[in-house]
């Protein structure tokens, strides 16, 4: 018999119980719940003719079936769920992106960069970021800019292979991948979890900046922790709150190193196998793990949170949605029953407020929370980052 939790329990497991041991006991409600569900979009390589058109077709029943399904959820602040598309700069096809396109422009979700890549080298891994950077946003209108209208994207790594973590190089090469991410336009890594996996880092359940180590993989292996900074004052929500508070997010941690957001990953002994072995959660949807309720509330147990902002808690969930076995989830009852529970429990108005983001939302109110906004995090989805031109905000 098989149980993932107990594979690479010496990456993973002093950093959960570091969690659990760290996470507040007593927040002050209203508990404002900010989920991102990040997407691993992967539809086969345009190889060939039959390639294309499959994953055309995938892409297509996306198209068609997604908005219906959930366009009758609402999150307090009056937004629909919201999908994070992260696309692979080798898989691309202008077809593929076409699709995606009629999902984003209703404001369902975004499109950011995911990539694999084995055994890279510098070059080569800017020249693939920047590539894909300036198509995906000269030619289809996605990623957010910056004040001076530069491109700026959210990024996932293949194979979970982030910062060169995987043995013998495989999957990446880079060890300086943090810094070339940086330096090409990323604002935010959100690989992690990876659970069993030999590339699951050291620190869990966490939102925290990390730098390269030079000459070593792993550098993203610990962190400094995001946290509202000391001395900042508390601004309103609203125009003026933002732009006084977004000045204060210039800070050095922000420009030396790379924001990294990490999913809940835990234990779950309340939904165990047999009745006897706990579950390992690593915050995925697929057709094998659907999200149960029991799921949802271990999410939101986690308390993912930036330090001196308890009460906005960050829960971002990863899915593979371009793989037919996984559709049956995410395009059928289950992601209903998802949203259903979402905002039947955790948004009352009164101890839980539900906000829908994509990443690019979920970055935008972790810097505001780290300038000292408070209120509803909702006011700050376009904190520093602004939204792509194929929004429809």
């Amino acid at each position: 018999m098989s149980f993932p939790w107990i594979k690479r329990m010496d990456k993973w497991l002093p950093g959960y119980l570091c969690s659990v041991i760290s996470r507040p006991r007593l927040v002050n409600r209203p508990i404002h719940l900010i989920f991102a569900l990040v997407d691993h979009f992967e539809p086969p390589a345009p190889f060939s003719e039959k390639d294309i058109k499959t994953g055309s077709e995938r892409i297509s029943r996306w198209v068609r079936e997604y908005p219906p399904l959930i366009e009758s959820f609402v999150d307090s602040d009056g937004f629909h769920p919201k999908q994070t598309f992260f696309f692979p700069a080798e898989k691309y096809h202008k077809t593929y992106l076409d699709g995606l396109t009629h999902i984003c422009s209703r404001g369902l979700g975004e499109v950011e960069i995911h990539l694999h890549h084995d055994h890279d080298t510098e070059a080569g891994l800017r020249q693939k970021l920047c590539r894909f950077r300036d198509l995906l946003h000269l030619d289809h209108g996605f990623l957010g800019t910056d004040s001076q209208k530069r491109p700026r994207y959210a990024f996932i790594h293949g194979n979970w292979a982030l910062c060169n973590s995987h043995p013998g190089g495989k999957f990446c090469g880079v060890n300086n991948e943090l810094s070339i991410l940086k330096e090409t336009g990323c604002y935010v890594d959100m690989t992690m979890p990876s659970g069993a996996s030999p590339t699951q880092t050291k620190t869990v359940n966490a939102a925290y900046y990390a730098s390269d180590k030079a000459g070593q993989p792993r550098s993203h292996d610990y962190g400094l922790p995001v946290r509202v900074r000391p001395g900042t004052t508390r601004q309103p929500a609203g125009k003026e709150g933002q732009r006084a508070t977004a000045k204060e997010a210039s800070m050095p941690a922000a420009k030396e190193a790379l924001m990294l957001i990490q999913g809940p990953l835990a234990l779950n002994w309340r939904w165990r196998k047999w009745g006897i072995f706990p579950r390992f959660e690593q915050a995925d949807i697929c057709g094998s793990n659907p999200p149960k309720p029991q799921r949802v509330n271990l999410w939101v147990h986690q308390h993912i949170h930036v330090q001196g902002r308890p009460e906005w808690v960050l829960i971002k969930i990863h899915t593979h949605g371009c793989q037919t076995r996984n559709m049956r989830v995410l395009l059928g009852d289950p992601i209903q029953e998802l949203h259903r529970y979402l905002t039947t429990h955790y948004n009352d108005g009164r101890n839980f407020y539900l906000h829908y983001v994509t990443a690019r939302e979920m970055y935008n109110i972790v810097r505001a929370a780290e300038a000292g906004a408070t209120g509803n995090p909702g006011e700050f989805r376009n904190f520093e980052i602004q939204p792509p031109k194929i929004s429809p905000f």
